[in-house]
């Protein structure tokens, strides 16, 4: 069990590392002007997309039901129904974060480098949130 939970963490820290610097990359993509930055641009985010954030959600995902199984988790628990809420708002976020990639590639990103700053601290609250609910597991 202790392996599948080190697993669980670590491909959630690769997870959250995706979807922390995408939208970073989406900030700096958004404010460049010259065609070559667009262009390196749109590369990192596809690989960052597709090559690590995307495995790293899925892999983190499988392993967290196959934790809740192993553990006995009954998830019928307030704070394992409120973490399984926030992991699927999570996921929405990661394919609004697909979407965007691909509005990128296409040069049809309507967005400032404002609004992807802002669009970058939502993650952090959902980690904050899950964390707090796994290690205190409230009633």
């Amino acid at each position: 069990m202790l392996w599948v939970k080190s697993f669980h963490i670590i491909f959630m820290v690769t997870w959250f590392a995706g979807l922390f610097y995408l939208p970073r990359l989406f900030v700096y993509h958004a404010s460049s002007e010259d065609g070559i930055s667009h262009e390196r641009f749109k590369i990192m985010e596809r690989k960052l997309f597709w090559g690590i954030a995307t495995p790293g959600g899925l892999i983190t995902i499988a392993l967290g039901f196959w934790l809740i199984e192993i553990i006995g988790f009954p998830y019928s628990a307030l704070w394992l129904q409120a973490k399984l809420a926030l992991v699927a708002v999570l996921v929405a976020y990661h394919i609004w974060c697909g979407k965007l990639v691909i509005d990128f590639k296409h040069d049809r990103n309507i967005h400032s480098h404002v609004w992807y700053r802002w669009f970058n601290e939502f993650p952090v609250l959902i980690l904050i949130v899950v964390v707090l609910l796994v290690e205190f597991q409230p009633v």
